[in-house]
């Protein structure tokens, strides 16, 4: 299959990836050829660590690698396309406007996938003229490693779009889940409140930064807690869900925290600002809490 995967940061790298070590041709698209060159980067030194455990050989690697190209326009990216995963900032805005490009520019019988995380799938349909091809394909971060997809279906979307999108999941190795269209989907309905929660128990004084996610791992048995687990999500990202939740569900309890709209204010966005609830050193795998939150009891 030709797939196009829209946007070369963490996420669509990553998708760009397992589709291509699962035998697809990929194009993967941006607009900043440096974004793109970064993103090759990224796939061939985690293909190396695939190499280094013993998962795949060097003729593997070379393979997966010569199945990607790469290009700055969308246009020229979806004209061959059969599948387009669309893997951009979580903004609605901006999904729209790409959405209206892709259905410009893709083949008549091409299926658009957003890896929204918690954006309406009907809305992003409804900018298009196939909303029976829209569907969401929510893959988790990293997502090489995690075997969940979440296949969101629009109020439109065709039994038999579902049924190629949940094989197509099979056939990479992953595990598809098919969920409804409600805000925030189940994983980020269930673990947006969790994550919010962790940071007003913090913002309140209960509890430190460390002593809030040591009692997560050690009494819960989660392997990161949820402060660091915002922090690796990205708090800005963090909080577009949140606000998409309560705007979708106008309840109080998915209110974002205080503490968290300033963080984002304040550019303090967790791994990829290089400081979030931790602080994050190039190179150290030293986990230090932020100097914010370093005094608090």
């Amino acid at each position: 299959m030709k797939i196009s995967v829209i946007g070369a940061g963490q996420m669509g790298n990553g998708i760009a990836h397992v589709f291509a070590q699962g035998g697809h041709q990929v194009t993967l698209i941006d607009i900043a050829q440096a974004s793109l060159d970064k993103a090759l980067a990224t796939i061939a030194k985690n293909l190396d660590r695939q190499v280094a455990k013993g998962n795949m050989n060097e003729t593997d690697k070379a393979a997966t690698l010569a199945r990607i190209t790469t290009s700055t326009s969308t246009a020229t990216g979806v004209q061959e396309a059969e599948l387009v995963v669309e893997a951009a900032t979580e903004n609605v805005d901006l999904k729209l406007k790409i959405f209206k490009d892709i259905d410009s520019s893709a083949p008549a019988g091409c299926i658009l996938a957003t890896n929204t995380s918690s954006i309406s799938i009907t809305r992003i349909a409804a900018a298009t003229k196939r909303p029976s091809q829209v569907i969401g394909m929510h893959f988790m971060n990293p997502v090489p490693v995690m075997k969940l997809v979440e296949v969101i279906r629009g109020y439109d979307t065709s039994d038999a779009v579902t049924a190629e999108v949940m094989e197509l999941g099979r056939a990479i190795g992953k595990v598809p889940v098919e969920v409804n269209d409600l805000p925030g989907f189940v994983a980020n309905r269930i673990l947006m409140p969790m994550i919010n929660e962790a940071i007003e128990t913090l913002f309140q004084g209960v509890g430190g930064v460390e002593e809030i996610d040591t009692v997560m791992k050690l009494g819960m048995a989660h392997p990161m807690g949820p402060l660091q687990l915002a922090d690796f999500i990205g708090l800005d990202t963090c909080l577009a869900i949140l606000r998409v939740m309560h705007e979708g569900f106008l309840q109080p309890k998915y209110a974002p925290c205080p503490l968290l709209v300033q963080m984002v204010t304040a550019g303090k966005l967790g791994v990829k600002s290089g400081e979030g609830f931790y602080s994050y050193t190039t190179g150290s795998k030293e986990l230090k809490v932020a100097p914010a939150f370093s005094m608090q009891a």
